[in-house]
């Protein structure tokens, strides 16, 4: 299979397939008046296409066209009576957003059910019998639906296998950044690689994210499946190498002066180089579906690296602390080329699949439905106050068009909707592109009446639209909008409209509508960043100690649910993506708000190693599993964790004379700790070095941290 050939090429196969029958039946009953409806309904179709296996597929369609049908023709039998027109509308925005609460996929069908209300304003004609539109519009969901369950027969795991794949060239970058770390020339710029870092875990945790919902939906069905099976393997490959590479033993800028003059640090960083180019290897094998297979190169610079570091050892035997350190490093870039090479093993396949778990939040149940609808009916829920605000912004923008001259007045009330999103930066964006993308199409539609097009080449000049508009609409927005433009000026043509008047009321109705938008996210309980950077920042840190208190709990008692210790690192890494995410739109808000800016930064890089260094306790829990039977062991190591995570849980809480009375006692815990193991033999001693001194690297952090959060909250 070829490189082109990939996911995205394959999600456009069905929209291309269906607004081809769809061309084919306006030609040949030459229905031209119904050209509109029946293309918006494929499209709306392809809008709420949900990745499944097939009978949740089947369910999905049936459950669409349930709520496109009541959403259409409600539209449709209020579109002539103005005020009813505007409460149906605005309740209709507020309950289908709301509905964003109990999942992703209910979110989804329920945007697209928006959508159908909108496209049936878009279609209306007062000469057209009513139930006309609603029906083309429903035919032309049926008619995607079908097409893309046919579809799904011939590349049924293609979706889940594109997701992986993304997975690893996300964990590409994600070793690539970490290499960086090695690079004895660029010191400097230690603080700038540790932001850069956290960015790319933030990239990773949502591919893994994406990857993890696919194969939850289908494990339900097919666990058994050879491919999902494959596919578990190598997401659960791709979280154990995460966690490799995202310990962290000491201070890279010390660690960098340190070994600048040797070429151990070079082929440190070679090696990471090289791992993640056998990342990209195996995403390109899973787009191609062809066979990994390992690279030599790799085994020859794990090679090199052992034997410099067995000459630097012997040179540096006085070195203890380091060396230690430098081996858990090598011993962890050693587990990821075990994970590299043996990542296409077969080998009890089943058996591990059935002992590896995938878990996702799921809301099921009616009782438990209302209970997270309930939950957001408050100013406090950024979901409620953007479902208040568009409702706002709809009914508005429906007041226009009753009131205002506009010959296109819906297309101001369909640009609202697609700009106004739940944050500023979000809605800037995508108010930047839709006015753009806009603007181009209608230049180029332009040029239409000059070229006096057949029949035939209109409705290819659809078809090719609108399967360009289904193709980008994930990744560019301005191109997605540039031809859905054209897509609907073609669609006029050839019902018969002015084509040179619609073009004018495009431009016009967009630029209102993305005002409207704008005005809206801007005025209307604006979600700025900055006033949300202490609650997301104390859920990254309660969320680390979480995490760090499963791996101690682990220790102390001996056991080791996978599941709930692979559970308790989601959440540290996705509210340190969540951290990440913030900042990063508080980066592109008014200077004004961008205050708090540089705080957040500074807590961005310390919480990022914090979770570095926890992660490395994480990754050395089979090595920890020894010394569960060590009372010695626990009796030092146990409390010293244990007042770390409580300090983690209340920072925010905590004056500067407790915080400074608690952390005091870890720092004389930890040295009576380490004096009472100096006391022992050098096996217990080496036993224990790691996991102590994580702890003690994890105090020492503690200091920063407690005073960037006073400075954010």
């Amino acid at each position: 299979m070829n490189h082109w050939f990939n996911a995205k090429v394959i999600a456009s196969i069905p929209i291309f397939i269906a607004v081809n029958l769809a061309v084919i039946a306006i030609w040949y009953f030459d229905i031209s008046e119904q050209s509109m409806p029946l293309v918006l309904g494929i499209i709306a179709g392809g809008l709420v296409d949900l990745d499944n296996r097939l009978t949740g597929r089947i369910k999905n369609v049936l459950y669409t066209l349930l709520a496109f049908s009541v959403s259409t023709i409600s539209v449709q039998l209020s579109i002539n009576h103005n005020f009813q027109f505007m409460l149906l509308m605005t309740a209709m925005t507020f309950v289908f957003t709301m509905i964003g609460a109990i999942g992703q996929r209910y979110s989804t069908i329920a945007f697209g059910t928006l959508v159908v209300a909108l496209y049936t304003t878009l279609t209306y004609l007062p000469e057209t019998v009513w139930y006309m539109n609603p029906l083309m519009i429903l035919c032309g969901t049926l008619l995607y639906s079908v097409t893309t369950l046919c579809v799904h027969l011939f590349f049924p795991n293609r979706p889940v296998q594109e997701s992986v794949a993304k997975s690893f060239i996300a964990l590409a970058n994600y070793l690539d950044a970490k290499a960086t770390f090695f690079d004895p020339d660029d010191i400097e710029q230690i603080e700038n690689k540790h932001i850069a870092m956290a960015m790319k875990n933030s990239e990773l945790i949502s591919a893994f994210n994406e990857t993890r919902t696919a194969l939850f939906y289908r494990i339900r069905g097919q666990h058994r499946h050879s491919r999902t099976t494959k596919m578990i393997r190598y997401y659960f490959s791709a979280q154990d190498i995460h966690e490799r590479i995202s310990s962290n033993h000491f201070d890279y800028q010390t660690l960098a002066e340190h070994l600048k003059n040797t070429d151990l640090i070079f082929r440190i960083q070679r090696l990471l180089e090289l791992q993640a180019q056998a990342c990209r290897d195996i995403a390109l094998s899973l787009q191609q579906n062809k066979t990994y297979r390992y690279d030599l190169r790799l085994e020859k610079a794990i090679n090199g690296l052992n034997q410099s570091f067995e000459l630097y050892s012997n040179s540096h035997i006085e070195e203890t602390e380091n060396l230690i350190n430098l081996q858990t490093l090598l011993d962890n870039l050693k587990s990821v080329d075990y994970q590299l090479r043996h990542i296409d093993q077969e080998v009890n396949e089943l058996e591990q699949t059935d002992t590896a778990q995938i878990y996702t939040e799921q809301i099921t149940g009616f009782k438990n439905i209302l209970l997270a609808l309930r939950s957001h009916f408050n100013f406090n829920s950024q979901l409620f106050r953007h479902a208040v605000r568009l409702s706002i912004v709809v009914f508005i923008c429906c007041t226009i068009g009753e009131f205002l001259p506009l010959d296109r007045a819906y297309w101001v009330l369909l640009t609202a909707v697609f700009v106004c999103q739940p944050n500023y930066t979000a809605t800037k964006l995508r108010l930047k592109q839709r006015i753009v993308g806009t603007i181009l199409g209608v230049i180029l539609a332009s040029l239409l009446p000059y070229a006096n097009p057949t029949l035939e080449l209109q409705l290819g000049l659809i078809v090719l639209t609108s399967t360009l508009f289904f193709f980008f609409r994930t990744n560019n927005y301005s191109f997605s909008t540039f031809f859905i433009t054209l897509q609907v000026i073609f669609s006029f043509d050839v019902m018969g409209f002015n084509v040179e008047q619609a073009l004018y009321s495009r431009v016009i109705d967009t630029l209102i509508g993305a005002t409207i938008s704008w005005f809206a996210v801007s005025y209307l309980w604006p979600d700025w960043k900055y006033l949300q950077l202490d609650k997301v920042s104390r859920q990254a840190i309660k969320s680390d100690a979480q995490y760090l208190l499963y791996i101690v709990s682990q220790l102390q008692f001996g056991k080791g649910d996978n599941l709930k210790y692979r559970i308790a690192r989601r959440y540290a890494h996705e509210y340190a993506s969540a951290l990440s995410a913030t900042i990063s739109n508080m980066n592109h808000e008014p200077k004004k708000y961008q205050a708090h800016l540089q705080a957040g930064f500074e807590l961005l890089k310390i919480n990022y190693s914090l979770l570095s260094y926890i992660s490395t306790l994480g990754a050395y829990r089979s090595k920890m599993k020894q010394m569960q039977q060590s009372t010695f062991f626990l009796a030092e190591f146990y409390p010293a964790a244990k007042k770390i995570i409580h300090i983690l849980e209340n920072i925010e809480q905590l004056t500067p004379t407790q915080f400074e009375t608690l952390h005091n006692n870890i720092e004389v815990s930890l040295k009576q700790a380490q004096s009472h193991f100096e006391k022992n033999n050098k096996a217990a001693q080496l036993q224990a070095q790691i996991p102590m001194q994580q702890l003690s690297m994890i105090n020492q952090i503690l200091p920063p941290l407690y005073q960037a959060i006073q400075k954010c909250c």
